[in-house]
């Protein structure tokens, strides 16, 4: 999908700020204020703007610890995958969830408070699941870069 030069600007300037003023965004853009309302109403719309949200550290609020788990299934069933994702969305501990290619079927981004928390979060969602073969940790040592930008033109 092709977007105007306009549009990218909007999207980059509302991706560093998801509260920037659209006077603002106006002024950048050339556009009135009016249109650039109209295009980031029909961005949210056509779902091109998914959310907006707040970034928090995590250890400002207790999670002191972020790991990366790569997880094996033993059955890769369409139901049993759906049901692992849908296992995955309501943890609330877990940050990103991708189904992917190659050895392990999911990659999962998670938190916790400590090595005692991780161990619950474990049993919850793998050692409980019969269908989960096997699961790879990883403990975060830096976040040197945290964000879901996405590189616009």
């Amino acid at each position: 999908m092709e977007i105007s030069a306009a549009d990218q600007i909007i999207l980059r300037m509302l991706q560093a700020n998801s509260r920037e003023r659209l006077e603002t965004i106006a002024i950048e853009t050339g556009l009135s204020v009016a249109t650039v309302q109209r295009r980031v109403r029909n961005m949210k719309a056509d779902g091109m703007i998914m959310a907006e949200t707040a970034l928090i550290n995590p250890k400002s609020v207790g999670y002191a610890m972020t790991f990366l788990i790569f997880v094996e299934l033993e059955h890769e069933r369409i139901d049993q995958i759906d049901a692992f994702r849908r296992k995955a969305k309501a943890e609330p501990q877990v940050q990103q969830c991708y189904y992917v290619t190659g050895e392990a079927d999911f990659a999962i981004i998670a938190l916790a408070k400590d090595m005692e928390d991780y161990e619950h979060l474990t049993h919850r969602l793998f050692f409980k699941d019969s269908n989960v073969k096997r699961f790879r940790t990883s403990v975060v040592m830096d976040r040197t870069k945290v964000g879901l930008d996405v590189p616009l033109g």
